[in-house]
């Protein structure tokens, strides 16, 4: 049994821009105070997250940063996005806020990361440390891993997406099945970057892959990833 534990403290701009937000994300607020300064506390399970409000922040320039460790990152970003598309009617993956997927970055334990509505980054990081590990599966699954640790830890798109092509360049020949999640990827790093164009054409390169029944089915989350994507160009 723990009988210490930390409390990140995060700044926002209104309480009211973050705590529906986390509503949506199964959080409970368990305290708010308006006098002498806005206040507000939020829970899920074990995680605790204290908001206070600064009229004048930018969530543009939030340097907020915590790091969450759960059993099951799968299992949570699955809840979370449930409760995104509830609200928002989608899984928001460009701008304030927004939710990547989970995956395995280079060097770095397989998870995801939630930005939430006051630009405070909470990086989703499961228990067991070897999911960081470089995967071997497939001549483009490292060029993934290295553009997640680009684009998705430490948020630099542009260099995710010249990993993603070099990477899909270099390996050309590579079977379809094994292209999908790269292009799926690329797409959405398209998206994030506000080049609607570009992910249009990327997801249109993903709708003429020759993928075998076989092939589906083990690509079920990147070809509903790919749906959504597109769903979102069209909106």
């Amino acid at each position: 049994m723990r009988t210490e534990y930390t409390v990140p403290c995060l700044p926002c701009r209104d309480l009211d821009d973050v705590l529906p937000f986390y509503t949506a994300l199964g959080f409970e607020t368990t305290y708010r105070q308006q006098r002498p300064n806005p206040y507000a506390v939020v829970r899920r399970g074990g995680i605790e997250l204290h908001f206070f409000s600064v009229p004048e922040f930018d969530p543009e320039l939030s340097l907020g940063n915590v790091g969450v460790v759960v059993p099951d990152t799968g299992a949570l970003h699955t809840a979370f996005a449930a409760g995104l598309r509830e609200r928002y009617g989608k899984v928001p993956v460009s701008g304030i806020p927004r939710m990547t997927r989970p995956r395995v970055k280079q060097g770095v334990p397989r998870g995801f990361t939630v930005v939430d509505p006051g630009g405070n980054w909470l990086r989703i990081t499961g228990h067991d440390q070897s999911e960081g590990a470089a995967p071997s599966e497939g001549r483009l699954a490292r060029a993934v891993a290295a553009a997640a640790r680009q684009a998705d830890s430490h948020g630099d798109e542009a260099a995710g997406i010249r990993v993603l092509e070099n990477g899909l360049a270099r390996h050309a020949d590579a079977p379809a099945v094994q292209r999908l999640p790269a292009l799926v990827y690329l797409a959405e790093l398209h998206i994030r970057t506000g080049d609607r164009e570009a992910a249009a054409a990327v997801l249109a390169e993903v709708a003429a892959l020759d993928l075998s029944p076989a092939d589906r089915e083990a690509a079920t989350a990147d070809l509903a990833t790919a749906t959504e994507l597109t769903a979102d160009l069209r909106s």
